[in-house]
C-alpha cells in the first residue's frame, strides 16, 4: 500500500494515472456515443422489418381484398401468424374494429394502445412503437394504413366512398427480444474489450514511463546525490537521445564543469600570481604608449613648424602653375590635364598642411556634403598610375543611390588613401584590393560604411590590440613610421 501511494506521488504515477484516466473517460464517452448509434440503428432497422413484413402481408392479401373472398383472407392473415418473428397481426377497419386477426377470438374487438386517430391523421406514414410482454419479451407494434388502390375502385366488391384513401389498419408485433439480446451481447462484448485495451495500453504505458522516465530520473537523483557528497567525477550513464539523455548529457557537463571551477580555486594563488605578471605587463606597455603619445605631441609641434615652412614654397608652386596654364594653348590637352592635376594636388597639399596647423592649433576641419563614392574614386585615380600600383588591380562595388555625408573631404581621403597603401604593402604590390560601400544601420541610426579588403596576408592576431597605437609597425625599418593608422583612427 505504501509503495503504491508513493508511486502515485511520482512523475511516472501522475502521467500513469493521467493517462488512465483519460482513456476511461474517452472510453466512456465513446461507449456512451456507441450505445446511441446502437439503439438508433437497432430502432431502424426493427422499422424496416415492419415496414418489410407490413408489405409482405398486403401484397399476400392484395388479391384477395380486391376479389372479397374473406375466407382466404383470414386463412392467410393466421398463416402468416403462425410465423415464429410475429406475436400478432390483426387487420382493423376504420372503426378501430378487429376484421380479421392471427387469433380468431380476437375479431370483433376495438384496438388497444393506440389511437386509430393518430395513424389516420398522416395517412402516409406508418406508426411503430415498442412493448414488453408479462413474460418479460419485448415486441414492435408497426401499424401502417392499407390505402386505396386504382383497381379497388374498379373490383365489383366496392362499397366505400370514392375519396376515401384508407381502406383500414394493418398491426403486426414483432418479437425483438432476440434481437435486442443480441445487440446486448455485442455491446457487452465491445465494453470487454474496450476495457481489455484500455488495462493493456495502461500497463504497456506504465512500462514504457517506467523504462523511459522512472529509471533516467532515478539515475539523475543518485547521480545529485554523489555530486552533493563531493564526488565531482561522477557521469551519469544514460544512452538515450530523447530530452533524459540531454539533461543526463548536461548533467555531465555540469559535474565537470564543478570539478574545473574547484581546481581553478585550489589554483587561484597561481591564477592571482599570472594576473599581477599581467597587469604589471599592461602598465608596461601603458607607459610605452604615454611616451609615444608624447612623442606625437612633440611630432604634431614640428608638423606644425614643417607645414608653415612648406605653404610657401607650395604658394609658389601654384601660382607658376596657373602661370603656365595660362600660357599653354588650349589645342595642347595633355600638357593643360597635367598642369590642372598639378594645382589640384598643391591645393590639397596646401588643404592638407592647413589641417596639420588646425590640428595643431586645435581648430575646426572644413566639412562639406560630398559623395562618399566619388570620394572613393578619386583616390582611387590618384594612386592607379603609381609604380608601386601596377600588380594591384582595384575593384569597387560601389552602392548607388548613396545619400551626401558631411565630412572633411581632405581628412576622408587621407584615411582612404592610407588604407590602400597599408594593402598594397601587405601584398608586396601585387594582388587584389576589394571596395565596397553600403548603407547600415547601427543603435536605430543609419551609416555609410566602407569595407577594404585585400589578399594579403592579414594581420597576426598577436598584433590586433596594437596596430592603432603610435610607432608600432611591422614593416621594415625605413619603410614605415607606424603613424599611417593611428591618424587615420584619429580623424574618423
Amino acid at each position: 500500500m505504501q509503495k503504491s501511494i508513493a508511486y502515485q506521488n511520482t512523475l511516472a504515477g501522475k502521467l500513469t494515472l493521467a493517462i488512465f484516466f483519460l482513456m476511461v473517460a474517452i472510453s466512456g464517452s465513446s461507449g456512451l456515443l456507441f450505445l446511441s448509434f446502437e439503439r438508433s440503428v437497432t430502432m431502424s432497422n426493427m422499422d424496416r422489418q415492419g415496414k418489410f413484413m407490413d408489405e409482405l402481408v398486403k401484397k399476400s392479401l392484395y388479391h384477395d381484398m380486391m376479389e372479397n373472398r374473406s375466407d382466404d383472407m383470414a386463412q392467410a392473415v393466421m398463416t402468416f401468424a403462425e410465423s415464429p418473428d410475429i406475436e400478432k397481426i390483426h387487420i382493423y377497419d376504420l372503426d378501430g374494429v378487429v376484421a380479421f386477426s392471427g387469433s380468431p377470438e380476437e375479431v370483433g374487438n376495438k384496438v388497444k394502445g393506440v389511437s386509430i386517430d393518430d395513424i389516420l391523421r398522416n395517412e402516409d406514414e406508418a406508426f411503430s412503437q415498442l412493448g414488453r410482454t408479462s413474460t418479460g419479451k419485448q415486441y414492435l407494434n408497426y401499424y401502417s394504413p392499407i390505402k386505396a388502390h386504382t383497381e379497388c375502385l374498379n373490383a365489383f366488391c366496392h362499397y366505400h366512398p370514392m375519396d376515401s384513401k384508407v381502406l383500414g389498419i394493418m398491426y403486426t408485433s414483432f418479437d425483438v427480444t432476440n434481437i435486442k439480446t443480441t445487440n446486448r451481447q455485442i455491446l457487452l462484448v465491445i465494453c470487454l474489450v474496450g476495457a481489455f485495451m484500455v488495462g493493456m495500453i495502461s500497463l504497456f504505458l506504465f512500462f514504457v514511463i517506467h523504462r523511459f522516465v522512472t529509471n533516467p530520473i532515478a539515475l539523475l537523483e543518485a547521480g545529485m546525490i554523489r555530486i552533493a557528497a563531493g564526488d565531482f567525477e561522477h557521469t551519469i550513464e544514460l544512452q538515450a537521445r530523447d530530452e533524459m539523455g540531454r539533461l543526463a548529457m548536461n548533467f555531465n557537463i555540469m559535474s565537470k564543469d564543478i570539478q574545473r571551477y574547484k581546481n581553478r580555486l585550489e589554483n587561484w594563488a597561481i591564477e592571482l600570481q599570472k594576473e599581477v605578471e599581467k597587469k604589471t605587463v599592461e602598465i608596461k606597455e601603458t607607459q610605452e604608449q604615454l611616451a609615444n603619445a608624447e612623442k606625437l605631441a612633440s611630432l604634431g609641434r614640428m608638423s606644425a613648424g614643417v607645414a608653415h615652412e612648406l605653404n610657401n614654397p607650395l604658394t609658389g608652386i601654384v601660382t607658376f602653375a596657373h602661370l603656365m596654364l595660362e600660357r599653354t594653348p588650349e589645342e595642347n590637352v595633355i600638357d593643360r590635364e597635367d598642369l590642372e592635376l598639378i594645382i589640384e594636388q598643391a591645393d590639397r597639399c596646401t588643404k592638407i598642411i592647413k589641417g596639420l596647423l588646425s590640428f595643431s592649433r586645435k581648430g575646426a576641419s572644413e566639412k562639406s556634403a560630398i559623395s562618399m563614392n566619388d570620394l572613393l574614386k578619386n583616390a582611387v585615380s590618384l594612386i592607379s598610375n603609381q609604380s608601386a600600383f601596377h600588380n594591384v588591380i582595384i575593384e569597387m562595388d560601389l552602392l548607388d543611390g548613396m545619400p551626401r555625408v558631411t565630412v572633411d573631404a581632405n581628412q576622408i581621403q587621407q584615411v582612404i588613401l592610407n588604407l590602400i597603401t597599408n594593402a598594397a604593402d601587405a601584398m608586396n604590390s601585387k594582388g587584389l584590393i576589394f571596395i565596397k560601400t553600403k548603407r547600415t544601420g547601427v543603435g536605430g541610426e543609419e551609416f555609410i560604411e566602407a569595407e577594404f579588403t585585400d589578399t594579403g596576408p592579414g594581420i597576426m592576431p598577436e598584433h590586433m590590440n596594437k596596430i592603432l597605437e603610435p610607432f608600432f609597425t611591422t614593416k621594415s625599418v625605413g619603410k614605415g613610421t607606424g603613424l599611417g593608422l593611428p591618424v587615420s583612427y584619429g580623424i574618423i
